[in-house]
């Protein structure tokens, strides 16, 4: 335990290198004494957090507001951790003391924590906000020397672009949970996840949160979802291109905050053009036109090659993956979940392929050696060990495992396809994210984050550097939706020889912002940004620009045309987007960015205002100069004990085989998910299924009507069965039809090499047996 002589001796060298005249411990120092100054939980400053966001087309605009005051008889330092999405791009952090604003400027984070240190022990007030050495989306806010009966509004805004969910839904993230991030044991710099955040029941969370949105779009709004309870929703025009809905009070923190905006069309490309800052010179990031360019290409499916790939599925085992996916009641562990998605996975992977499968925690385990060849034996051996997965693997360590699966020699003609399914609990983000870059020639990444609080920067990054894709699954999301999506995706050809041009006036030149596009899949959209120099036009001008590429031999054009007239936008947004696509694209992380593009990175982040790892947020309050009198009383704000994250599991409460408080349609759609879940475990690696009692059971008719009805003299009995098969999953599952698409594909692939031309027949027969009225058409190849 840190006596305050023992501090007092640590933190003299600190203070005689910052020559200050008065004794204050350092702030890493005051981490450590938190339970000797503060043994019990003190009242809290923080008391609300109020969010505007301002959503237009498909950039979200956001302003969160931390309130702060202090109910103490003593001044106190205050901090707050909390997660921002990873593609956040934070502009502009200020606080609000007495009436003044005190506008934050953006230093070298090294020395800006030298600067609020000194501003503290000066008897200032100092404001700090930082991203963390370790990862993205996580930031600190320090309130230092926070007087009694004081009060301080600290405001930041962002800037972000929103991802499209595949029906067509833009989806906003308000993050307000943050899970604890596993602590690598070679770790040394100081992080904020490494502060043990008090934790308190969500009905004893003692700041509330509330949250007004603004939609707008030129094609009209038609609904808003969200995962939250909403006010009603209130258009602003009788156009519907506008309109207003908040976040009804008393949201308990047991979720993040999701929004689904549904437009009328969102497919459209589109290119916008924003002014540069006045006050800028040209020839500057900041000074010139930036243009933002938004393609939705025409991608069409075609047939997936025969020999697909080599499959590896890193599955996370380790102890958090224990909790439940939400907060719902019955709702399914995170492993749970995963094991039903990787069994289905599995059942998807085409003929003559190849797959492996890693379990991973504080230490991991491959299920062979290799990956090995996909048949019938391996896949029932991997599917067996699936189901006796449990989540007893401790920490989340995946760099081992990615290492090991990287030094694997690769297989000729089977590119490999990596699948990570993970929490998202880790601490060092960036150690992976570089493994994963280093290899992204080799391969392909797809992401997936499970539960509420899984690290955007961990799953979108290891994505975005190998040209993958990342899916997130909270709430009621099927994550077998999501993950088949993915494997569909890794399925198709690649679009290849990707090149953007454009076609300007004269004198008018375009800059590259974004690395140029490696690779597009099906139902993508792509955003790139540019700056425009030269002299721009006084009269109304037009540029093309145009997307190239190639599928299968064939080449593929679209073209945009837009205006060259910049419009100007107060809060640069498109400027602020294209800064941090730089950001991110240089900045590798603590320890892993080169000195060169570190310099690279410090400029652009001043230079826009963006915050980066090697910046922060300073303000300090110069009017107040009283001297400190001994330590700061050191506050760290709580965070909610969520349920499922304690000793206390949920428990479904059932009443007549249905769970309190559903309905029996719900009980009914659950049995027919089991139902759908038993037929996939029965289909065999070559896409048949084999005709037997536990078949006969799940569609509904007795094994020996089965037998009667089957044309003998046309086709055996796994092929009977297979037909019946298909024509079930054609009439009772049509509700998880992007889930089985692929399933179907080997099966109709294997009746058509064992039935031929009597498929007819057999459907007809099929039909008959299960009462169902399927067209024979799908079956055609």
């Amino acid at each position: 335990m840190l006596t305050a002589e023992l501090l007092s001796l640590c933190c003299k060298s600190e203070h005689r290198k910052l020559g200050r005249s008065q004794f204050l411990p350092c702030r890493r120092h005051r981490i450590k004494a938190r339970e000797l100054m503060n043994p019990d939980l003190s009242p809290v400053a923080l008391k609300s957090i109020s969010v505007t966001v301002s959503i237009h087309e498909f950039v979200a605009g956001v302003s969160a507001t931390l309130n702060y005051e202090n109910d103490e008889k003593v001044p106190l330092e205050a901090i707050f951790v909390f997660p921002v999405d990873e593609d956040s791009a934070v502009y502009s952090f200020e606080a609000l003391v007495d009436g003044k604003t005190i506008v934050a400027e953006l230093q070298d984070k090294e020395k800006a924590r030298n600067n609020y240190e000194d501003a503290l022990s000066q008897g200032f007030q100092a404001y700090l906000l930082e991203e963390d050495w370790y990862s993205r989306d996580v930031f600190s806010c320090n309130v230092g020397n926070l007087q009694p009966g004081s009060k301080v509004a600290l405001t930041l805004k962002y800037v972000q672009e929103l991802p499209l969910e595949a029906d067509g839904a833009l989806r906003y993230v308000l993050p307000t949970i943050l899970n604890p991030r596993y602590k690598l044991s070679e770790q040394a710099v100081d992080s904020c996840l490494d502060m043990k955040t008090p934790v308190v029941p969500l009905e004893d969370l003692p700041y509330t949160l509330a949250m007004v949105t603004t939609i707008s779009s030129q094609h009209g709004i038609q609904k808003v979802q969200s995962n939250c309870p909403l006010g009603p929703m209130q258009y602003l025009g009788d156009d519907k291109k506008s309109a207003q809905v908040s976040l009804a009070e008393g949201h308990k923190f047991d979720r993040d905050v999701e929004l689904l905006v549904y437009y009328s069309e969102v497919h459209s490309p589109r290119v916008a053009v924003e002014m540069g800052m006045p006050q800028k010179a040209t020839d500057c990031l900041m000074g010139d036109p930036c243009a933002m360019v938004s393609f939705y290409p025409n991608i069409l499916e075609v047939e997936a090659s025969k020999s697909c790939g080599e499959f590896v599925f890193l599955m996370d085992c380790s102890g958090s993956m224990g909790c439940p996916t939400s907060n719902q009641n019955g709702s399914q562990t995170r492993i749970e979940a995963a094991k039903e998605t990787l069994l289905l996975l599995l059942k998807s992977l085409p003929v003559n392929c190849y797959f492996n499968i890693y379990r991973f925690g504080s230490t991991y385990e491959a299920f062979f050696p290799q990956s090995v060849k996909y048949t019938q034996d391996s896949m029932e051996k991997a599917v067996e060990r699936v189901k006796q997965m449990i989540p007893d693997l401790g920490g989340t360590e995946i760099l081992a495992p990615l290492q090991n699966i990287y030094k694997n020699p690769s297989i000729m003609g089977h590119p490999l396809q990596l699948f990570v399914f993970t929490d998202g609990e880790v601490n060092d983000t960036f150690s992976v994210i570089k493994e994963v870059q280093l290899n992204s020639k080799k391969h392909r990444c797809f992401s997936f984050g499970i539960g509420e609080g899984a690290s955007t920067s961990l799953i979108k990054g290891i994505a975005r550097v190998s040209g993958g894709s990342s899916e997130f699954i909270t709430e009621k999301d099927r994550m077998q939706f999501k993950a088949l999506r993915s494997l569909k995706c890794s399925l198709q050809p690649g679009v290849e020889n990707i090149s953007l041009s454009w076609n300007l006036p004269p004198g008018v030149c375009v800059d590259m912002l974004s690395p140029e596009p490696t690779i597009i899949f099906r139902g993508q959209r792509l955003i790139v940004y540019a700056r425009l120099t030269g002299a721009m036009q006084a009269a109304e001008t037009t540029g093309e620009v145009h997307l190239r590429y190639m599928l299968q031999g064939q080449s593929s054009e679209d073209k945009l045309t837009f205006s060259l007239h910049p419009k100007p936008d107060a809060n640069l947004t498109i400027h602020r987007l294209a800064a941090k696509t730089l950001i991110q694209n240089k900045d590798l992380g603590f320890g892993k960015t080169p000195e060169n593009a570190k310099a690279d990175v410090l400029n652009i982040s001043i230079e826009s205002g963006v915050i980066s790892s090697f910046t922060a947020f300073i303000a300090i309050n110069k009017e107040l100069n009283q001297p400190v009198q001994g330590p700061l009383a050191y506050r760290e704000m709580p965070t909610p004990v969520l349920l499922g994250m304690t000793a206390t599991t949920q428990c479904a409460v059932e009443e007549a085989d249905c769970p309190l408080g559903i309905d029996v349609d719900s009980c009914q759609e659950e049995a027919g998910e089991k139902d759908f879940m038993q037929l996939i475990y029965l289909q065999k690696a070559n896409g048949s299924w084999d005709l037997n009692g536990d078949l006969a059971s799940i569609l509904g008719v007795s094994l020996e009507d089965i037998l009667a009805a089957r044309p003998a003299e046309h086709v055996d009995s796994s092929g009977w069965a297979t037909i019946l098969a298909v024509i079930w999953l054609h009439t009772n599952g049509k509700d998880w039809k992007e889930e089985w698409e692929l399933l179907e594909r080997k099966a109709v692939a294997w009746i058509h090499s064992h039935a031929g031309s009597t498929i007819p027949i057999l459907v007809m027969a099929a039909n008959s047996v299960l009462k169902s009225s399927v067209d024979p058409a799908v079956f055609a190849l």
